[in-house]
């Protein structure tokens, strides 16, 4: 197949076309720097054309409110020449719980590009993934100082890019689910535990300080980022330190 992904350069897009090209379909990767823009529309119709699939991985450029606007306009304009194209299967990766943390602006912003897309014309299949193992250390300096770190003991269920990238691959790959499939990690921490041991791996002496009010993971309430129930990749939060 002729599979088109948006935001291909990226860490999981790029990660995606990997797999794609190895298991033997012509996998393109698109973004900004290859003239490809989902927000003004610029190069979306030629690069959809001939294409099987698209699986969408751009993502807004900040988390707060206007995210809401970017993946709105984003998905209309995708949605729209992925129709006119004729292709038969769109994808896209989300968080798993986003449709439960609406005091997140960028969580009600994911459950809105959902929703656009199972709205849509187009068969279409949703991932929905944990938090990813690569973003500990942007979610360790969003409270950290000289001394400690603090964070909230949500429940978190970290997975990691390799383990996103091949099961996105895999479904893109597959018949259009038309609903949701949840990945996650093996393992389930709770975020101040996951710092402590994130930490002691790199040998930095701050204290992990338990904060319920620290961070934007603060906001989360009970375990919605986590999912015993999912598809459980297998690469463990020590191994990946490792």
């Amino acid at each position: 197949m002729k599979v088109a992904v948006m935001g291909g350069t990226g860490l999981i897009g790029s990660q995606v076309v990997k797999d794609l090209t190895a298991a033997g379909h012509q996998a393109v990767p698109y973004s900004l720097s290859s003239g490809v823009d989902v927000i003004s529309g610029q190069g979306l119709g030629e690069a959809v054309a001939g294409a099987d699939v698209v699986v969408n991985l751009t993502n807004s450029p900040t988390f707060d409110e206007a995210s809401l606007a970017f993946f709105q306009t984003s998905m209309d304009n995708l949605l729209a020449a992925a129709r006119k194209a004729g292709v038969a299967h769109v994808v896209i990766l989300s968080i798993v719980g986003t449709d439960q943390v609406p005091e997140l602006d960028y969580y009600r912003a994911k459950a809105l590009q959902e929703n656009l897309l199972a709205a849509g014309p187009i068969p279409y299949s949703i991932v929905r993934a944990t938090q990813f193992m690569e973003f500990m250390d942007a979610v360790l300096s969003w409270t950290a100082d000289a001394d400690t770190v603090r964070l909230p003991a949500t429940p978190i269920q970290p997975i990691a890019s390799k383990d996103v990238a091949a099961a996105v691959a895999r479904v893109a790959a597959g018949a259009p689910l038309n609903g949701i499939r949840n990945i996650a990690g093996p393992e389930i921490f709770t975020l101040d535990e996951l710092g402590r041991i994130t930490l002691s791996h790199k040998g930095d002496n701050r204290t992990v300080l338990t904060d319920p009010t620290a961070g934007m993971f603060a906001l989360v309430k009970g375990d919605v980022l986590t999912d015993k129930h999912a598809h459980l990749a297998t690469t463990r939060y020590t191994d990946w330190l490792a």
